[in-house]
């Protein structure tokens, strides 16, 4: 395919992504969701008029979709609350943990159980143990924009549950870069953990400057398109430094990229000119590349099976762990549910932690089909069961949803 070839593909692409995104926003469901039907109408499940393993654009495609996953990285690490952030204290990290660990575990199982588990260290270990990664990550997005519609976002139990989401996907993003680290047969468990320290470091020292400076410049010229791009060209430098220099993850950089400046006076400004490359063109282009890699023809009653399985599990291990960690922390059955419920939805973070899995031979195609099921089934079962706990406690919202 000549490049020529590849701009007609990609309008393609982009409208059909644009269309169906829309329609899923009609029906109330995330863009996201929309977009990756997207790829699967277009793709080899259903027209076929673009991907499948000989498609000659693959290449073209992975590269725009990298850099898409990257901005939508950057982009998250940019609409972080650092000041929530540390003042949730000990009761939204521990949700966190246990929110984590037990989807992490459950996972891991699930896969064992059908595939078999294989010795600590072996590539059936490491995919086990991936499956687990993958649904470790709620989304804030879909949780937030959840908590807004039914009004509930700035109550206690709102603002627990968005703090222990972020700190949620702090921990899934070092989860990933770990396991990521230890597939490697050529690293040893200290090269992993010493890697990553570096690169906490490093991290530490770049952020401290870079903030410093990004502050002054802020300052010099506020709402300046100068500052965008400087803030896209360090989250490109960040994406390149992590994996190069320290063979972690590239969406690592990108998203400590964006957490070294959300603190920032123009931090809104610089994400929404980020998030307009990111909407128009990488964003759809990323998820549109989830369902044109994922070939619906090749289930077997084991991958139905499975499927069922890991949303099951993925779904009822976050509800059990951190609504059980909330009835721990003396909330009230119900509280503890909607902490449990708020925290089961899965979105952006999801794919990313799975198209990663891929581009590293931790995770096959197929599998991209239970993590889409898992998005599509969480991101509606959610706003419904916490409508019923709200209504079930006899309180107004407070505004109107939508």
């Amino acid at each position: 395919m000549d490049r020529i070839s590849f701009f007609r593909d990609l309008a393609i692409i982009i409208v059909s992504a644009k269309l169906c995104g829309l329609i899923a926003q009609k029906l109330k469901a995330p863009q996201v969701v929309g977009e990756i039907i997207a790829g699967l109408l277009i793709g080899p499940s259903c027209l076929g008029i673009l991907g499948g393993s000989d498609y000659a654009g693959s290449e073209y495609l992975s590269l725009l979709a990298e850099i898409g996953v990257v901005m939508l990285m950057f982009g998250a690490g940019l609409e972080t609350n650092m000041k929530d952030l540390l003042k949730t204290g000990p009761k939204a990290l521990l949700i966190a943990c246990v929110g984590v660990f037990v989807p992490l575990a459950g996972g891991t199982v699930l896969y064992g159980s059908f595939y078999g588990f294989g010795a600590v260290g072996s590539e059936s270990f490491f995919r086990a143990v991936f499956i687990g990664t993958i649904m470790t990550a709620t989304s804030v997005g879909i949780t937030v924009q959840t908590l807004k519609e039914l009004g509930h976002l700035k109550e206690n139990i709102g603002t627990l549950i968005l703090s222990s989401a972020i700190i949620d996907d702090v921990i899934g993003i070092i989860v990933l870069t770990f396991v990521i680290g230890f597939k490697n047969p050529d690293s040893k468990p200290s090269d992993v953990l010493i890697n990553t320290g570096l690169f906490i470091v490093f991290a530490f020292g770049v952020g401290f400057l870079t903030y410093y400076a990004f502050k002054f410049i802020d300052k010099k010229y506020p709402h300046q398109r100068r500052i965008p791009i400087l803030g896209l060209a360090m989250c490109m430098f960040m994406a390149f430094a992590a994996e190069e220099f320290f063979g972690i993850a590239d969406i690592t950089g990108a998203y400590v990229a964006g957490l070294i400046l959300c603190s920032l006076k123009d931090s809104e400004y610089i994400a929404r000119k980020v998030d307009i490359n990111s909407y128009m063109l990488f964003g759809p282009v990323f998820f549109a590349s989830i369902g044109l890699k994922t070939e619906l023809g090749g289930f077997t009653k084991e991958l139905i099976l499975f499927s069922i399985g890991f949303v099951l599990v993925a779904l009822l291990t976050k509800v059990i762990g951190c609504g059980l960690t909330a009835k721990l922390m003396k909330y009230n059955l119900r509280d503890s549910l909607k902490v449990g419920v708020g925290m089961m939805t899965r979105g952006e973070v999801a794919l990313i932690v799975a198209q990663k899995g891929l581009s590293v031979g931790m995770l096959d195609a197929k599998y991209f089909a239970c993590v889409i099921l898992l998005i599509i089934i969480s991101s509606v079962a959610t706003p419904i069961i916490l409508k019923c706990l709200y209504k079930a406690d006899g309180t107004p919202s407070e505004q109107t949803a939508g």
